[in-house]
């Protein structure tokens, strides 16, 4: 099959002749081979580039790298090179490895690793979507190489293992994930067979890196529908290894005629509803978070119903576990979805009480800069079937969100620190540090949410002297 307009222009840029012309000086076949094929297909932009080479990968780029005079890194234990240049403010980066073979030991997802022909090379590829290759010759032809069908494949909309699917993904279990990241990302269907060998292969996932899974898991998360790839993971067993506390949200539980959501499937939902408004990760993470401690807090009463009392507190507490297990960072990343997971209900709260300036001030003293994307969330949060009452939820967080602007533009009191600090009260009363310090402090916060005094220095300053008072503290004479 020959390529479309769109990658001929890209195939007849500057660098790509040169590549021609040094592969011919070096009597070399070199072929652009993978991802980059794929996407132009697809017109998805790209611009990594990995080429194959018959011979030294090495050699090829050494030479390129020379003519173009780009930045040249090689890594010799992999047998790869990678040329670095700008083309017309565009950042490209080549990788030129040698054509080989692989053979996988049961224990590890490193192959041994042999010379090979482009045959061998394509056999290695985890997709037919992914081994196509474009040889680079002079003059240039520029077909597509496609023993695998899978030009059909990428028409059909189709993830399928060009070799038998259960070698290819007993060999490197990380394909399992690859193929529903890819299924997700290109919203394509898996292949039966394939799909199937996903589910009989789960458990070699033992061998893969944690790091490994929550990269994919991420690009799972940050595809435009992650529902799609999290039912793909659930259908295949692999939720159940990788992530047992999401999937014990699963399930409708009735006790004597009352039922509870099922709060998996809304979780889904919530995080669809997010990713159509941010590719902020972590507030997608916080999306799927949100509801995650429903399970341990699961209880019937029999005068009320189902109750999942302090859900929220439980998941803030499981987010750093989680973290934590997932090599997530354990930094202010992990304490923004924390925040969010344990305040995701106050606004709700707000909405079925009265908005007092008291409570949105604390609402904001906690959220901080995360209000905004509280506010998101929870819109996201809203999934009933019932449209009347979506409405008046959406309604009633919009009037929670003026208040909110309001109320910060005149106290300002988003990312708040407080006027008076630790050093000045210890100052003041000529005191050491103590337990009457944070009680202080504590008392001019709740006075400025309260809206007992202004947000000013000179309030604080006089709220100090006069709690400090009552404490038993007088101020040192200056």
């Amino acid at each position: 099959m020959k390529i479309n307009k769109n990658t001929e222009e890209v195939l007849n840029k500057k660098y790509i002749r040169q590549i021609c012309k040094s592969a011919n000086s070096l009597d070399l076949r070199v072929f652009i081979i993978g991802g980059w094929v794929r996407d132009m297909l697809l017109f998805r932009e790209s611009t990594d580039m990995d080429f194959v080479v018959e011979g030294s990968g090495i050699a090829v780029a050494e030479d390129v790298a020379k003519k173009l005079k780009a930045h040249l890194a090689i890594f010799k234990n992999f047998g790869t090179a990678m040329v670095k240049f700008k083309d017309k403010n565009e950042s490209i980066e080549l990788e030129f490895v040698g054509a080989r073979k692989e053979s996988y030991r049961r224990d590890s997802r490193k192959p041994i690793i042999e010379d090979g022909s482009l045959q061998d090379d394509q056999e290695r590829r985890d997709f037919t979507i992914n081994a196509m290759a474009i040889e680079i010759t002079e003059p240039q032809k520029f077909d597509i190489i496609d023993p695998f069908g899978g030009i059909s494949d990428l028409e059909n909309r189709i993830i399928k293992t060009p070799l038998d699917a259960d070698i290819t993904f007993s060999d490197d279990p990380l394909r399992m994930l690859r193929a529903i990241r890819f299924a997700t990302q290109l919203n394509f269907t898996i292949e039966k067979e394939t799909f199937d060998a996903i589910a009989r292969n789960k458990d070699r996932l033992e061998i893969i890196s944690t790091e490994r899974i929550t990269t994919e898991l991420n690009k799972i998360i940050l595809s435009p529908e992650p529902s799609y790839g999290f039912n793909l993971l659930d259908e295949a067993g692999i939720l159940d290894i990788i992530f047992p506390e999401f999937t014990a949200l699963k399930g409708i539980e009735t006790r004597e005629g009352k039922s509870h959501k099922d709060n998996f499937y809304h979780t889904l939902e919530v995080l669809d509803n997010i990713s159509l408004h941010t590719n902020n990760l972590y507030l997608r993470w916080a999306a799927i978070l949100h509801d995650i401690g429903k399970a341990p807090t699961k209880r019937f009463i029999k005068s009320i119903g189902w109750t999942f009392h302090g859900h929220e507190f439980v998941g803030s507490k499981m987010v750093p576990i989680l973290f934590n297990r997932f090599k997530l960072p354990m930094n202010e990343k992990m304490r923004y979805v924390q925040n969010l997971v344990r305040l995701h209900l106050r606004p709700i709260s707000l909405v079925e009480n009265t908005v007092t300036d008291s409570a949105i001030r604390r609402l904001l003293f906690e959220a901080s800069d995360s209000i905004d994307d509280l506010m998101t969330l929870c819109h996201a949060d809203i999934t009933s079937k019932n449209e009347k009452k979506v409405k008046q939820y959406h309604r009633n967080f919009e009037q929670v969100q003026v208040k909110i602007i309001e109320l910060e533009e005149k106290d300002k009191l988003r990312n708040w620190q407080p006027p008076i600090d630790g050093d000045v009260i210890m100052k003041t009363f000529d005191i050491t540090p103590c337990r009457a310090i944070g009680d202080i402090k504590t008392a001019i916060r709740e006075a400025i949410i309260d809206g007992e005094i202004e947000n000013n220095y000179e309030a604080a300053f006089n709220k100090m002297l006069a709690v400090g008072s009552k404490l038993g503290y007088t101020p040192k004479k200056k």
